[in-house]
């Protein structure tokens, strides 16, 4: 039993065409490369942290809904968030909140990031500037607006909206006024753990 192919002292013609198929597919592969990467879905890349976990909740959303006063309907105030503590080597967090449901795709309604390593939580009402208090920024939502944009769904079935908060091994240089992509693509290799809270509103 032959364990490889056997060697000719001569290449046929169909040996040659054979060779010139794989170096062809071979180059089509490589080629394909930086154009499937770029087909990927923007989306932070965890760092090794095994086992590492956190917990995202609010007493607001207990019941799995945004109420009204959170919304584009009401006052429009981001509602008040907790966490658990963090992995050891977190330096800080970003937060997102994103309606994968919106007719045009994931739209943006908040991005905040380098929160203190210190914090676990955040009071309703956070104010509408790039720059805050204790340090954090907040990039800009798909409204053009800084900071929280509560959910404004058209008429029809409730939308989901996603929380999620990351925590980080460093804090970020990325501007104040940026965009989720912007934010998440910073935060690439960075993310020791994150945690997801998702609630619904419909109109």
């Amino acid at each position: 039993m032959h364990l490889y192919e056997p060697i000719y002292p001569y290449w046929h013609a169909h040996h040659l065409s054979g060779l010139l198929w794989r170096i062809l597919l071979l180059l089509a592969f490589l080629l394909a490369i930086p154009f499937l990467a770029g087909c990927r879905h923007s989306e932070p890349a965890m760092a090794a942290a095994a086992g590492a976990t956190i917990t995202l909740s609010s007493t607001s959303l207990q019941d799995g809904e945004v109420p009204r006063e959170y919304t584009c309907d009401g006052n429009d105030a981001s509602p008040p968030l907790n966490w658990t503590a963090p992995p050891d080597g977190t330096k800080s967090f970003a937060l997102t909140v994103t309606d994968p449901d919106a007719p045009r795709g994931t739209f943006t309604h908040w991005v905040l990031f380098n929160l203190p390593a210190g914090s676990n939580g955040l009071p309703q009402g956070v104010p509408r500037q790039g720059q805050l208090s204790d340090g954090s920024r907040q990039g800009r939502n798909d409204f053009g607006k800084l900071g929280y944009g509560g959910p404004c769904p058209p008429r029809g079935n409730p939308h989901r909206y996603v929380f999620t908060l990351y925590a980080l091994d460093r804090s970020l240089d990325t501007m104040a006024g940026s965009d989720r992509a912007q934010v998440e693509g910073a935060m690439n290799g960075h993310v020791l753990a994150h945690a997801e809270l998702t609630a619904r509103y419909g109109r």
